[in-house]
């Protein structure tokens, strides 16, 4: 208990630490796109001020170094000029661009969005009006919050996604290990069982006690097979999937209560199917038992085996209260049940048997008022 606290309180401080790296990161590079920003204002204001000056001078008069190391120094901003006449100079903009005027007028609101113009003036008197728009290297600034975020957001989910997966792999070698410490344990006393079976044999009873007795021990034996391939990959043969089937059906049938109405339909008389049969026969009884408990023991059972395709589909319905549309994902996870007692494993071994070990699909077909039908399908 302590250990899960320490862990929780880890978890939340690595999630705080973590927020604020990324918030410090944000507002640094903010700081950092407003001040470069300012520095670009500075620079045009500069540039405008340089104008004023030039503009200012006879028309035969030498502009100077300064003016012209000024102009040519800025390579990287675009600028529109625009005269108190209307006319329109353009700097660091392609001249292919510069004869459409309906892309300078464009141009000309989009600078005005990104800063405020500049009005160049002298003694007085409007000269000029200066819009310009950010630089490239700004530009590629204002992005990098957005850049930086789906880094870490994408490496966030990595992370999660391989923690998710070990988690999940920790979770399947732990089932794995208690069915396997499960099936150990029951084949001790079941050796015991076959042994004084036999010794029953020799006495004078009623042979038809141990006859039954003979059953019972067969079906542990079954039950102990099954738990020891959870966690390994079991051997799949060929075999006649509605005689696999109809043996499942004929058993349940047997050791079922009366209240319970079976029935078997097939429109396939034989299918060969990649199959490891101890298993697949637990995955048709877990369907019924959940049917059977979803009916609270009185209704029908109704077992059909149906070829789609490439496929041979395994129908199980029952008439229980049925199953909400937004649980039908979530029933075959580990733990999910609605009976008062159980481990809610059931189905969760069942999606494991058809799924991974079969290769095949399992789903919930159809679920209301009127009952539950789930189908498992194998490909032929």
């Amino acid at each position: 208990m302590k250990f899960s606290s320490k862990k929780k309180t880890s978890n939340i401080i690595l999630l705080v630490a973590s927020f604020v790296i990324v918030s410090l990161i944000l507002w640094n590079t903010n700081s950092f796109f407003r001040k470069f920003k300012e520095e670009e204002r500075h620079k045009m204001e500069i540039w405008a001020a340089s104008q004023s000056e030039f503009l200012s001078l006879p028309e035969d008069a030498d502009p100077g170094m300064l003016y012209l190391k000024i102009v040519q120094k800025n390579t990287s901003t675009p600028m529109i000029l625009v005269n108190k006449g209307g006319s329109i100079k353009t700097n660091n903009i392609p001249k292919e661009l510069t004869l459409d005027s309906l892309y300078i007028q464009n141009k000309i609101q989009q600078f005005k969005g990104e800063n405020t113009p500049i009005s160049i003036d002298y003694e007085g008197e409007h000269l000029e009006t200066l819009y310009y728009g950010n630089s490239e290297v700004l530009n590629k600034l204002k992005y990098y919050p957005i850049a930086l975020l789906l880094i870490i957001f994408l490496f966030g989910a990595v992370l999660f996604f391989f923690f998710r997966t070990n988690k999940a792999s920790e979770q399947n070698k732990l089932w794995a290990g208690m069915a396997k410490e499960t099936a150990h344990q029951i084949g001790t006393p079941l050796t015991s069982l076959l042994g004084w079976n036999e010794l029953l044999k020799t006495e004078q009873i009623n042979p038809e006690i141990t006859v039954e007795i003979e059953k019972d021990i067969s079906r542990l034996q079954t039950i102990t097979e099954r738990f020891s391939k959870i966690g390994s990959l079991p051997k799949l043969d060929k075999h006649d999937i509605v005689e696999e089937t109809r043996n499942a059906y004929e058993y349940l049938k047997l050791r079922s209560s009366k209240l319970i109405i079976f029935s078997f339909t097939t429109k396939v008389e034989k299918q060969a199917v990649l199959l490891n049969p101890s298993l697949y026969n637990w995955t048709i009884e877990n369907l019924v038992k959940n049917g059977i408990d979803a009916m609270r023991g009185k209704g029908n059972i109704d077992i059909e085996i149906v070829l789609d395709g490439n496929y041979v589909n395994i129908l199980v319905a029952d008439t229980g209260h049925g199953i909400a549309k937004s649980d039908f994902q979530n029933i075959f996870n580990p733990g999910v049940t609605s009976k008062k007692r159980g481990w809610g494993l059931g189905l969760s071994l069942v999606k494991r048997i058809v799924e991974e070990y079969h290769k095949g699909k399992i789903k919930v077909l159809s679920s209301g008022k009127k009952g539950t039908i789930m189908q498992m399908s194998f490909k032929v």
